[in-house]
């Protein structure tokens, strides 16, 4: 499918908030897709590791593949967005998850489940500068903190649903079943999106034949983009622990039930989207991004030092890791925007497709890291430790705010 070059300038205001909702909207969706994905195979780990006979090191490893593809293809992933346009490059990702829950559902073994990691880890490759190039271009510039809002919300409603779908279908049927009906909300998603795909149109980059050599990663030399990458990174091992490893901690810890621990997780994100739609308007009534980053990052920081000490007990600490994820919510937008101001024009797709490449990294160490923890039994250990990391995030995000004064 071609993909037309639009208008290069910057939608011109007024838009109807109709128009700019749509698009928000549907990329929001494709969002939340994508993170319901990142989830496709952690919420049934218990049940991978009783059947198939797991350590938390192998299904850590699963976590591995799929982020260390994903980051590697992002990076990649936003040169092919300027070129060819963000709509194709969605639409395949789409079909790259659909394979992904087919896989699934028919995994006999270990070797199947890396099968289904590399193919998420490939559709999930492609979305953040897919998603960003068609914001930055198809919503008018004062909305835009509330689409990054909308997008970071739906991000983690996809997070939420993901183990609520699984793990509920799984308990009412099995699991090949639950993957049988996440291949269908796939195909559900891919119909909406092609019939809405006039409102996906973005411009593409054509490259000049006297352009000089190197031009297309002349990006890659600017310090602020590595600032951004770090700051993804060390956020997002965070964020790994508690989507990986919490539920298990909670069971180990506090003698919460399986079905128990998977809700706080849910409800981490939901308090998450909460806080995204909180940020959006934060984002959009001020200038200093990396403060507002910064400050959530460190309050979440507080709350998961808390959660290590075990004082609250099994109610108090699940209370308090929902909270965590509304403190981080808070700075999302925020971030996003931060983002954008360190973005030189015309490299939208390549500029996020690097900088999200350091989700991707933080997501793939993370296991690694504190899931040799958990093998070993050290349980505050990891959740402390993942507080210290957000901690040293927040460094980031300042020197972020720094070069883009």
């Amino acid at each position: 499918m071609n993909t037309a070059t639009l208008d290069a300038s910057a939608p011109a205001n007024p838009i109807p908030l109709q128009q700019d909702a749509a698009v928000i909207g549907l990329v929001g969706l494709a969002h939340g897709t994508s993170h319901f994905s990142h989830l496709l195979l952690a919420p049934l780990f218990p049940v991978f590791m009783r059947d198939f006979g797991l350590s938390f090191s192998d299904v850590g490893l699963l976590m591995t593949i799929f982020f260390v593809i994903s980051g590697s293809g992002q990076a990649m992933a936003g040169f092919v967005v300027d070129r060819i346009g963000a709509r194709p490059v969605l639409f395949a990702a789409i079909g790259c998850f659909l394979l992904a829950a087919l896989a699934a559902s028919v995994a006999t073994g270990y070797p199947g489940l890396v099968l289904v990691a590399v193919l998420a880890g490939l559709g999930n490759a492609p979305f953040h500068p897919a998603d960003f190039t068609i914001l930055n271009q198809r919503v008018s510039a004062p909305r835009l903190g509330h689409a990054f809002s909308a997008h970071g919300l739906t991000g983690n409603l996809g997070w939420a649903l993901a183990p609520a779908f699984l793990v509920g279908i799984t308990a009412l049927a099995d699991w090949r079943t639950a993957y049988h009906a996440a291949a269908l909300l796939y195909v559900g998603v891919l119909a909406l999106l092609f019939w809405q795909r006039d409102k996906l149109l973005t411009q593409v980059h054509v490259r000049h034949a006297d352009a000089p050599k190197g031009s297309d990663t002349a990006f890659l030399k600017l310090p602020v983009v590595w600032w951004c990458f770090s700051f993804f990174l060390l956020s997002t091992m965070t964020l790994a622990v508690v989507q990986s490893f919490a539920p298990s901690i909670l069971k180990a810890v506090h003698g919460v039930s399986v079905e128990a621990a998977t809700l706080t997780i849910s409800a981490y994100m939901l308090c998450g989207a909460f806080g995204m739609l909180v940020g959006g308007f934060v984002a959009a009534y001020t200038k200093q991004s990396d403060r507002v980053v910064a400050l959530a990052m460190s309050a979440g920081a507080v709350l998961l030092l808390v959660c290590a000490t075990g004082w609250l007990g099994a109610t108090g600490t699940m209370v308090a890791l929902a909270a965590t994820g509304f403190a981080v919510g808070v700075g999302g937008p925020s971030r996003d925007m931060m983002i954008k101001k360190a973005t030189p024009k015309g490299a939208t797709g390549r500029v996020y497709g690097t900088v999200y490449s350091g989700l991707d990294v933080g997501f793939a160490v993370s296991p690694l890291v504190f899931g040799s923890f958990m093998d070993r039994g050290w349980f505050a250990a990891t959740l402390a430790g993942a507080a210290l990391v957000l901690l040293v995030s927040v460094y980031a995000a300042v020197g972020v705010g720094r070069r883009t004064a």
